[in-house]
């Protein structure tokens, strides 16, 4: 398991040579990379700055983790995810599964991504042309997050 918040990108070739690297186990690779988009309703985004609280992130962060591995059989995982300010295009974060079958890497993956939205202490401001505002929690995100409810 690897947790990272930074503010520098991630080079995503980089990252999955690293999480695979001699683990002759895996078979399939789940990821999946998000990226600020220029676009929000029907406001244009100029940029976004993410907040987070450190140490209480990360410690959420590794528990959201945990959790998945307890559910799928992974041979290793990976959560990057960047703060500071961000402009469309730019890489928010990362996060990918490795397992020795596809299935429980997709899985784990769309779980992890899932959980992630909803439960890690992350705020975004979107600056527009009206002004900076903080993202409210979406109703999808929840939706999404309740399926893995047990």
């Amino acid at each position: 398991m690897t947790v990272r918040v930074q503010e520098a990108d991630f080079d995503l070739g980089a990252e999955l040579a690293a999480l695979t690297a001699g683990n002759r186990r895996i078979g399939g690779l789940g990821v999946f990379v998000g990226l600020v988009r220029d676009v929000a309703g029907d406001a244009a985004v100029a940029g976004m700055t993410l907040e987070h609280y450190p140490g209480m992130t990360e410690r959420q962060l590794e528990a959201i983790d945990a959790e998945a591995r307890s559910r799928w059989p992974l041979e290793a995982s990976l959560i990057v995810h960047r703060v500071g300010r961000l402009e469309p295009g730019d890489n928010i974060v990362l996060v990918a599964c490795a397992s020795a079958h596809r299935q429980a890497a997709l899985d784990a993956t769309a779980f992890l991504i899932d959980w992630l939205k909803t439960k890690a202490p992350f705020w975004k401001l979107e600056e527009t042309p009206d002004g900076a505002n903080w993202v409210d929690a979406r109703e999808s995100d929840d939706a999404a997050a309740a399926r893995w409810n047990r």
